[in-house]
């Protein structure tokens, strides 16, 4: 019987080996499909590297920003090719890291539960005192529309294969994989409509901060707020949507349809309802988000098999932490939570650190919200990146930074910075105290901490 046997070798489940075997031999990884990551492969690292390129695309044809001006013609026709070639790059690293371990704790091979101390992989069944899932998700798709339109409806496991950018593409969705990967084809030249079920945009819940992004993000992308297509027919290797708008029939013609609207648990793949019948229901399954078990099993749940935060350094720091509970079962303790942090790589990019505006409300926290908007922000003017706004959220007792939400040129930074602010449990009197340099973008938060301070 193995100590622990760990199923999925993505994000999670990779580095929950890497700390388990620092402990014991006595282990077994069971994977089926590619031993590298989603955010390798199909997710963080290729997306950022299509969005790069789009992005210095944009600047040069937008030159003027910056009161320059640009002649000629740029040749998009490598792009693809770059996507691949470093994706193949940031995977072929993780390989080669799997490839050093031990092959007798390797199977490759779909894994499903026998019963609760008990698994079945490659016609052999495998005993072990506990178990880490960390099987991941797949993108959701209409399986109708996949039999009608075949190889011209992607996902985002899909798009990094095709040889060359298309000539347009229709995005179904307008969260954090639509606008990304929608906002970098437009720029790319790629003729795009999004169709987007509800009127929201990215991951930002802040009333105003939403509005602020649908304006600036509609100026640029065409967004069909709350318009789904009705009917898709493939014709002549050409996608033919009909949708309705303001009561009107209309009808949209594209190379590719690009499904981008969440993903879903392949946790439906284990036959989890061996262990316990009430388990075939997996969306609710009883599992303790503080330390990830799984009902009173021995079994312990991470990554994007089962979380509302499909995040890399979540799925990798649970994968670290839940080892200890495994290797102490029963003993079971509440897993080390980072500062919550997330980032969609827009421009202007959106990010919430700390508590978002949503969850503020929810838990009935009494909060300033501090507000600036980055139109006539000094340094973004500079830059040329003059738009968006930021809100950032103080405890009216306590004085404490709470949390904040960003639409703003290098969200992505001061993200950090504040998420880093808040874990340490600063106030915004000693947050104020902090060196701010001129000119600059942070200077645009002390602008909202001294709003939010004004309201104490």
């Amino acid at each position: 019987m193995y100590d622990i046997i760990i199923i999925g070798a993505g994000t999670a489940g990779i580095s929950a080996y890497k700390e388990a075997v620092k402990h014991t031999q006595n282990i077994l990884i069971i994977n089926q499909g590619p031993w590298d990551t989603t955010c390798a492969r199909v997710g963080c690292m290729p997306s950022k590297v299509l969005i790069s390129t789009a992005n210095r695309m944009h600047d040069i044809e937008h030159a003027d920003e910056v009161a320059l001006s640009s002649t000629g013609t740029i040749d998009t026709s490598q792009v693809m090719p770059h996507v691949r070639k470093l994706r193949d790059q940031f995977t072929a690293a993780t390989i080669k890291d799997v490839d050093r371990w031990n092959p007798e704790h390797k199977i490759s091979a779909s894994a499903k539960f026998i019963n609760e101390n008990t698994v079945e992989a490659a016609g052999q069944r495998y005993q072990a005192k506990t178990f880490i899932i960390a099987v991941g998700s797949t993108p959701n798709y209409d399986t109708d529309w996949k039999n009608i339109l075949k190889d011209r409806l992607i996902t985002s496991d899909d798009i990094f294969e095709l040889t060359e950018l298309p000539q347009s593409m229709a995005v179904i969705g307008s969260g954090v994989i639509a606008i990304e990967l929608a906002q970098a084809m437009t720029r790319l030249g790629v003729k795009t409509t999004v169709f987007a079920r509800s009127r929201k945009v990215g991951a930002l819940t802040s009333p105003e901060l939403q509005q602020v992004a649908q304006d600036v993000l509609s100026q640029e992308l065409d967004i069909r707020f709350e318009v789904l297509p009705e009917h898709v027919r493939l014709e002549n290797e050409k996608v033919i949507l009909n949708f309705k708008q303001n009561n009107q029939d209309h009808t949209v013609e594209v190379d590719y349809v690009l499904s981008a609207t969440g993903r879903r648990s392949l946790l439906s793949s284990l036959q989890l309802e061996n262990i316990d019948p009430t388990f075939a229901d997996i969306k609710n399954l009883k599992i303790n988000d503080a330390s990830k078990q799984l009902a009173d099993y021995p079994i312990f749940i991470i990554g994007d098999a089962h979380t509302q935060n499909p995040i890399q350094h979540i799925a990798a720091t649970d994968g670290r932490n839940v080892v200890q509970n495994c290797l102490n079962f029963p003993n079971i303790q509440t897993l080390d939570a980072p500062s919550p942090l997330s980032i969609v790589f827009s421009a202007p990019e959106m990010a919430i650190a700390g508590l978002s505006h949503k969850q503020l409300l929810q838990k009935n926290i009494l909060f300033a919200t501090g507000k600036v908007s980055f139109e006539t922000q000094g340094r973004a003017t500079v830059l040329g990146k003059n738009k968006g706004a930021a809100e950032v959220y103080v405890d009216m007792q306590s004085r404490k930074l709470l949390g904040a939400e960003l639409f703003v040129e290098s969200a992505e930074h001061m993200a950090h910075l504040l998420s880093w602010i808040i874990a340490e449990d600063l106030t915004i009197d000693e947050v104020l105290t902090k060196p701010f340099y001129h000119p600059t973008l942070e200077e645009g938060l002390r602008t909202a901490l001294v709003r939010a301070f004004k309201q104490l």
